[in-house]
């Protein structure tokens, strides 16, 4: 296996045959992501498409654990109306293709980072529908019942809220083991730290999270405005599903923002915030009233993430061209934190 050839043929077919996924050869096979990324891989067998997804080919520490918790997750929103990529076989031997891998029915889907088709791309009244089902996907998630990820990552999540600045800014300290770092020259991070603490809210509900949910990990369907799927699910656990909500909002697709999700092309339909936080709170059930304590999380949380990449840049471990960009939008992210939590007359 290489990075431009990812399956080995063979043996997936057999194992394929083992868990009686399909007969036939495996067809049409091609490489959707890899390189250090999880690596993903769309075939055809016996008349069905299917995507395959395995950890990158130097695996991480924690490459085996990361998907099974993604299978697990998929598995137990099987029966829910959560729109997700429905998990066919899971492969835990590692004698086998020498990591954990899992096999999902593929899905006939967009995602508007790379493509908007029309009818989507000249209709303002279907780009709103669309922005309405991304957070409806989240909103939609909220209400699954996260013991169906068992009581041990249930009873995990106990603290989950009062752990999270602890939790972000030992990750910011962390990369002063990478030579070459100058710290932390991001505006506000220190304050923003401070405002969580100081704000965090009292009471809050489980839930599950996807853990990186923006527009680039949605797909939607191809004839009309709804989402047909959320994808990658790598991160997802048991928190304060507002979060997800949270980092929509702080990556919400505005072509004048460096911070945002990039989208394929403008969407200028799409709703605005305060119209996105009410249909979340209706569809979701969840008391809205702190949400802006999240969305500064989210804010505080993804910046912190993207100046690893910043960190790694300075040390020769990253490109550096990326690693200054990602401390620009690392910046961005920090600075829309503080219109937040500033009074309005400091930063309105």
């Amino acid at each position: 296996m290489t990075d431009r050839d990812p399956v080995d043929v063979a043996t997936l077919t057999a194992w394929l045959d083992r868990n009686e996924v399909g007969t036939g050869p495996v067809t049409d096979l091609f490489a959707l992501t890899g390189g250090t990324q999880n690596i993903l891989a769309r075939f055809s067998r016996g008349g069905s498409d299917y995507v395959f997804r395995r950890p990158p080919l130097h695996k991480r520490s924690n490459s085996d654990e990361t998907m099974r918790r993604e299978a697990r997750l998929l598995a137990a929103l099987a029966d829910s109306a959560v729109p997700h990529p429905r998990l066919v076989a899971v492969c835990d031997d590692l004698d086998v293709l020498g990591c954990v891998f899992f096999v999902m029915a593929a899905v006939d889907g967009f995602t508007a980072t790379t493509e908007v088709p029309e009818p989507f791309a000249s209709s303002p009244d279907l780009q709103h529908a669309m922005g309405l089902s991304v957070v409806d996907g989240a909103a939609t998630l909220a209400q699954v019942d996260p013991a169906l990820l068992g009581q041990a990552q249930l009873a995990r999540a106990d603290g989950w809220i009062e752990r999270q600045v602890d939790r972000w800014r030992r990750q910011l300290d962390s990369y002063h083991e990478l030579d070459g770092w100058p710290g932390p020259e991001l505006d506000g991070v220190d304050e923003i730290g401070r405002w969580l603490d100081a704000h965090r809210p009292a009471q809050w509900r489980k839930g599950i999270i996807h853990g990186d949910y923006h527009f680039g990990n949605v797909m939607f369907h191809r004839d009309r405005p709804a989402v047909a799927a959320i994808v990658d699910w790598e991160l997802g656990t048991v928190g304060d599903p507002l979060l997800d909500l949270g980092h929509l909002l702080a990556t919400w697709p505005d072509p004048t923002e460096s911070r945002t999700v990039g989208l394929a092309r403008r969407l200028d339909g799409l709703p605005a915030r305060a119209e996105v936080i009410a249909r979340y709170g209706a569809v979701s059930g969840r008391d809205m009233s702190e949400f802006d304590w999240y969305q500064v999380l989210a804010c505080y949380r993804l910046a912190i993430i993207l100046e690893g990449t910043h960190a790694r840049a300075c040390a020769g471990k990253a490109d550096a061209a990326l690693g200054r960009r990602f401390h620009g939008v690392s910046q961005a992210l920090l600075d829309q934190a503080l219109r937040l939590v500033r009074p309005s007359s400091e930063t309105r």
